[in-house]
């Protein structure tokens, strides 16, 4: 297979990996209310409709893992690289999609936190994914 074929399809892999593995965290954390104790109001039910664009999402974010940023620590990269879809989570869907006020303050003080720490899962759960399945076409392109 292509190289640049395979590491594509690596990090979009990872990034949707990482996209079920948040998705799992911020549920776990409503379920176990956990938000709700912290003054938080996110408690999604686990279904398709709330899961499906969450992996999605974060098989395309997972494509930013191509950009030249952080060489060689891939934690770290992953980390950085989640502030991306922090930012846009904080700034973008709460105000203008969701109405949840700016960085989603209508949800609870402490949600730019939790959507920090949730988007930090994903960041590190596709950096893992794509330490544990790398090739040497991967280190290339890092």
């Amino acid at each position: 297979m292509n190289r640049a074929v395979h590491t594509i399809s690596l990090f979009f892999a990872a990034g949707c990996l990482g996209g079920l593995i948040n998705s799992l965290v911020v549920w776990g954390f409503g379920t176990a209310g956990i938000t709700q104790a912290l003054g938080v109001s996110i408690a999604p039910a686990l279904n398709p409709a709330w899961l499906y664009p969450r992996i999605v999402w974060g098989g395309l974010w997972g494509f930013t893992f191509l950009l030249p940023l952080v060489k060689g620590r891939l934690l770290t990269k992953g980390l950085v690289l989640s502030l991306g879809p922090t930012l846009v989570q904080l700034l973008i869907v709460f105000p203008f999609k969701a109405d949840k006020g700016m960085l989603g303050l209508d949800l609870g003080l402490l949600t730019p936190l939790f959507v920090l720490v949730f988007n930090a899962v994903w960041g590190l759960a596709a950096a893992i994914w794509i330490k544990a399945a790398g090739s040497s076409a991967r280190a290339r392109m890092l």
